[in-house]
């Protein structure tokens, strides 16, 4: 992929993966949530959760322009849940709305597989947005049905759970 490098997260990076979020997750988002849902979620999507880019499984992809990209896996449940044996959880990935369509998803994910597969798991979960659907199903991933994610009491954003066997 040229032009682009894929690396570990850092501290660093919270502030550029924050622009990165505001900016890209309201276009992208748009056609496929009402405003309704929006108003309220989007404060709360649109921020990087620091323990999470900081665990070392999570990435940045960087071109000329800065960071592009962002996403990682965890064994822990991004909802809380217990962990289940050999599977792990795609976390927070979003590709920048001007560079879509260019490979840095694609990328970013070979290389969320390619860690997850040697760190011993088997399965992968993601709790995709309705927006993404079609890009994970593109990778592998099968839906499994809709989901609501608690975002804060009140608060819920409807996904769609997926999954893929590595």
């Amino acid at each position: 992929m040229d032009g682009f490098e894929i690396r570990v997260a850092t501290q660093r990076d919270i502030a550029p993966i924050d622009v990165l979020l505001s900016r890209s997750y309201p276009i992208l988002l748009k056609p496929d949530y009402p405003p309704s849902v929006l108003v309220t979620a989007l404060p709360l999507i649109s921020k990087a959760n620091p323990n999470l880019i900081t665990c070392g499984t999570y990435y940045v992809v960087e071109d000329a322009d800065g960071v592009v990209g962002a996403g990682g896996w965890t064994f822990a449940a991004p909802t809380g849940h217990q962990p289940r044996r050999g599977r792990g959880n795609i976390r927070h990935v979003v590709t920048d709305h001007l560079k879509l369509r260019q490979g840095v998803g694609r990328a970013l994910m070979q290389r969320i597989f390619e860690e997850a597969a040697s760190a011993g798991a088997e399965w992968l979960d993601c709790l995709s947005t309705r927006t993404a659907v079609p890009f994970y199903q593109s990778l592998g991933f099968r839906p499994m049905g809709e989901v609501s994610i608690d975002l804060r009491p009140g608060i819920t954003f409807p996904s769609v759970l997926m999954e893929r066997a590595l």
